[in-house]
């Protein structure tokens, strides 16, 4: 089934930059969990489940603006929603930098997480509409693996060197850039997408929704706390900052490798071996005693989900042309993303890292139930076809 020709962003490389780097500046907080969760520990004394909920308030405000922004993605004015978002998360951030107090670090997530979201939710809706998501998004998941390994080489260093604020400073300038680029955002026509923008999404659309979003949940439980676990099994904190660039480096080849394999692999059966997989290296990470299998299995982790969440972006896009239920796109991730570091935090105090693997083997077998649904809905070779 083929996506309408009208309507589509213009495919141009400044076009796909500036879709990149808003991707990429929406996603960041994925990319930044680890080193966010350590810093609050670390540098502000907050326990785990304060700063599991300081990060989850921005995640939080983040599904909220997604699940705003997303059924209203076709009447939106979408430089100002990009622009403006990004500028008041960059305000947002700048004022964290100059707080230590709970409260307030926790209300200024908040606001960051609706302004960004609202930014994010219109890049991936049209992302969505452009002439050929699946390559697009993995453009986009590529360069958000070159991000990854430049925060990570660049960022921990700085935030021992300078204090927990660097994050806000560094957030925040990265806020103010996309911003002030995002004022060229691309535009597109509405044409052909008007009746479709008013239909309702089919049942396999919203399994693959519900679907990435537990493994969103999944990928934010144990990469939340990969910090706190290496250095209470007593790795050091050099040990985990190393293995964080390597796991950039890592990150830079599942959404490349996902691009080329565009039309050779059937997304569905990707999503049905991604899960259980994602769930097995979770419960490895969370177990291990030793830190060659530990670093292994977080190697591998978040490629897993970006692999996978490849192919689902394109399926999705083939469901709905529209463009609405890829807007909703922040809201599947950081759903799960949201509730990750604060459940995360709990049962790791409560339960230990033991009780976080047992997590992790449910939630792994909800999201092999969503896509086993999305197969029984829209059949798996139909899945397949471009």
């Amino acid at each position: 089934m083929q996506n309408p020709a009208q309507g589509r962003a213009p495919e141009t490389w400044r076009g796909r930059g500036i879709l990149m780097l808003c991707h990429f500046t929406g996603m960041v907080d994925l990319v930044a969990l680890p080193v966010w969760v350590g810093a609050l520990v670390q540098h502000y004394g907050f326990g785990l489940e304060q700063a599991g909920i300081t990060v989850t308030a921005f995640l939080a405000g983040a599904v909220a603006a997604s699940l705003f922004t997303a059924p209203r993605f076709g009447r939106l004015p979408r430089t100002a929603c990009v622009a403006g978002g990004y500028g008041i998360a960059a305000l947002a951030f700048a004022g964290a930098a100059l707080t230590t107090d709970f409260g307030t670090l926790a209300l200024l997530h908040l606001v960051a997480g609706l302004a960004a979201g609202t930014a994010l939710s219109v890049t991936h809706g049209t992302i969505g509409r452009s002439a050929n998501p699946h390559r697009l998004f993995a453009l986009a998941g590529t360069a958000l693996g070159i991000g990854a390994v430049v925060f990570y080489a660049a960022v921990p260093p700085a935030i021992a060197a300078h204090g927990g604020a660097t994050l806000f400073k560094v957030l925040a300038g990265l806020m103010a850039v996309t911003a002030l680029a995002a004022l060229a955002f691309p535009r597109h026509a509405r044409a052909g997408h008007d009746q479709a923008a008013h239909g309702r999404l089919s049942r396999a659309a919203w399994c693959a929704i519900f679907g990435v979003a537990a493994m969103a949940l999944n990928q934010a439980l144990t990469f939340s706390m990969l910090d706190r676990i290496g250095i209470m099994r007593g790795f050091g904190q050099e040990a985990v900052n190393q293995l964080l660039v390597v796991v950039g480096l890592v990150n830079l080849l599942p959404a490349a490798i996902a691009g080329f394999l565009d039309k050779r692999l059937n997304p569905v059966r990707v999503a049905l071996v991604a899960a259980p997989l994602q769930a097995a290296l979770a419960v490895t990470v969370s177990l291990a005693a030793g830190y060659p299998l530990y670093a292994l299995a977080a190697c591998v982790y978040p490629a897993v989900l970006i692999f996978m969440h490849t192919f689902l972006f394109g399926l999705i896009a083939r469901l709905d042309p529209s463009g609405r239920a890829l807007a909703s796109t922040p809201a599947m991730m950081m759903t799960g993303s949201a509730i990750g570091p604060a459940l995360a935090g709990t049962v790791a105090t409560h339960a230990g890292f033991g009780g976080l693997a047992a997590l992790a083997i449910a939630v792994g077998a909800c999201a092999t139930l969503c896509f086993a649904l999305v197969a029984r809905q829209s059949g798996t070779p139909a899945a397949a076809t471009a």
